[in-house]
């Protein structure tokens, strides 16, 4: 029989000790050890033999068909998952408090349901009548969308037994709790033995489970870490509060791509899809003005058209500001550096301001020729053609590195109507019939091409001498 007494794990990545240690083997983190119970040795059957379940069989016998996916009705949700909803499978979905998670989950039980399949909703952080409100205003009324209002384990347990849904989302994991843990709803020990319990639930019975995670201060998902190992798909939320665009972007997925990215607009009646967000991300009534260049960024395998804004204007004091918004800072700052000191264009006294249109993050190094030229547009006055985009990676030598993708860029930029494009060398045989491509190896060749007027000839490639 097993016998109980007590381990140390961390909050982080899940090791477990017998005794305290104040930074973790495993992941190294410091003072994240916690005191919870365990239980050791082990039962084994009649002759010390364990049966096991299944024999070993030849993988090209195995059948695939328990991995197979089931479109949800949210296209965009679809194509993160990799084609739908995997049956068994626990998906986690992460975001900010009040970024619009639960908008969209009643969105996608709705539409789930219409499709004949039973849905069970269950509420920790709302009651019955205030989610009936918000699936009034989406119109998600559907007659096998059940709801109830659980924060125990055991309840949902009974729940799930009795109706048999086919699809169960937990709103959120945090509000769970269970009597065969310590510590209240929230707690490390907690999470985890509810993660864990839903997770054993879903693979016995065959269910879809969708459990919300809060982000907590520090970025992490629902607190402990090891909550991101125990499911099969990590997706997180990610939008200002304050604006209409939200994304999905997969983190984690045992079923399909793990880099994809969903886009989504928020409404006042509710959430829909943008299968076309790259609009969103341009500013047409601001063309010609200067401190603006326009790059193509790729989420997943989704080209995005995005427009950097920049300006600069003289710094008060004697400490420039360097803002940004939408941008990487540190990648922002090297831009700047090599901008000043391979450009020729003086920085140092001014304040510097870089943002995106949208409210969509860029984290492609290929936005840095971009942001380059919007700086430089700003500092020196001089507006760049409304028709042009910018591809590449700047180096600390001023070079311009290739990127990944360019044909897909071309094509995603010509389609919304560009017409020029500075893009890295190598790449002029990849352009699309119709467009200008332009190839810079170095920074300020780049600036010369995005400032001269149309060329008299053909203008294909630029190099250093």
């Amino acid at each position: 029989m097993a016998k109980a007494t007590t381990a140390f794990r961390c909050g982080e990545c899940g090791w477990q000790t017998p005794k305290w240690v104040g930074r973790c083997g495993e992941c190294h983190a410091w003072s994240s050890m916690t005191e919870v119970a365990a239980a050791t040795g082990t039962t084994r059957r009649s002759g010390g033999r364990v049966v096991p379940r299944s024999s070993p069989v030849p993988i090209a016998q195995v059948s695939a068909d328990a991995a197979a996916s089931t479109p949800s009705g949210v296209g965009e949700l679809d194509r993160v998952l990799g084609g739908g909803l995997v049956a068994g499978a626990v998906v986690l979905l992460a975001g900010e408090p009040g970024v619009g998670k639960s908008t969209l989950l009643i969105e996608v039980a709705a539409r789930f349901a219409r499709t004949g399949a039973v849905v069970l909703y269950i509420t920790g952080e709302e009651s019955a009548a205030q989610v009936r409100l918000r699936a009034d205003r989406v119109g998600a009324l559907e007659p096998t969308l059940l709801l109830a209002a659980e924060t125990d384990l055991g309840a949902i347990a009974e729940h799930v037994a009795e109706v048999n849904p086919a699809l169960l989302i937990v709103d959120s994991v945090q509000t769970v709790s269970t009597t065969e843990a310590d510590g209240g709803a929230g707690g490390v020990t907690q999470v985890r033995e509810v993660a864990a319990g839903l997770t054993r639930l879903a693979k016995d019975r065959g269910m879809t489970t969708v459990l919300v995670g809060h982000v907590t201060k520090d970025g992490s998902i629902a607190g402990p870490r090891v909550l991101e190992h125990l499911v099969d798909v990590v997706l997180h939320f990610e939008g200002e509060r304050t604006g209409r665009l939200r994304m999905i972007r997969g983190v984690k997925n045992r079923y399909g791509p793990s880099d994809e990215v969903g886009c989504f607009g928020l409404r006042d009646d509710g959430i829909e899809e943008l299968p076309d967000p790259s609009g969103l991300f341009l500013s047409r009534t601001s063309a010609g003005i200067p401190g603006q260049c326009v790059t193509v960024t790729v989420e997943g395998r989704r080209p995005l058209v995005a427009e950097i804004q920049a300006l600069v204007g003289q710094a008060v004091g004697n400490n420039p500001r360097r803002t940004t918004s939408g941008l990487d800072s540190s990648r922002v700052a090297l831009a700047l550096a090599v901008l000043e000191r391979r450009g020729k264009v003086r920085l140092g006294d001014s304040d510097v301001f870089t943002a995106t249109v949208g409210g969509v993050r860029i984290t492609d190094p290929t936005a840095d020729l971009a942001v380059c030229l919007a700086v430089a547009s700003a500092a020196t006055d001089e507006a760049l053609p409304g028709d042009l985009v910018a591809l590449g990676e700047v180096g600390l030598t001023g070079e311009i590195r290739p990127v990944t993708g360019v044909a897909r860029r071309l094509a995603e930029a010509q389609r919304l109507g560009f017409k020029r494009a500075i893009v890295p060398p190598g790449n002029a045989d990849v352009a699309p019939k119709g467009m200008t491509v332009i190839e810079c190896s170095t920074l300020a060749l780049a600036w010369a091409a995005a400032t001269a007027p149309e060329p008299a000839v053909p203008l294909r490639s630029l190099h250093r001498v």
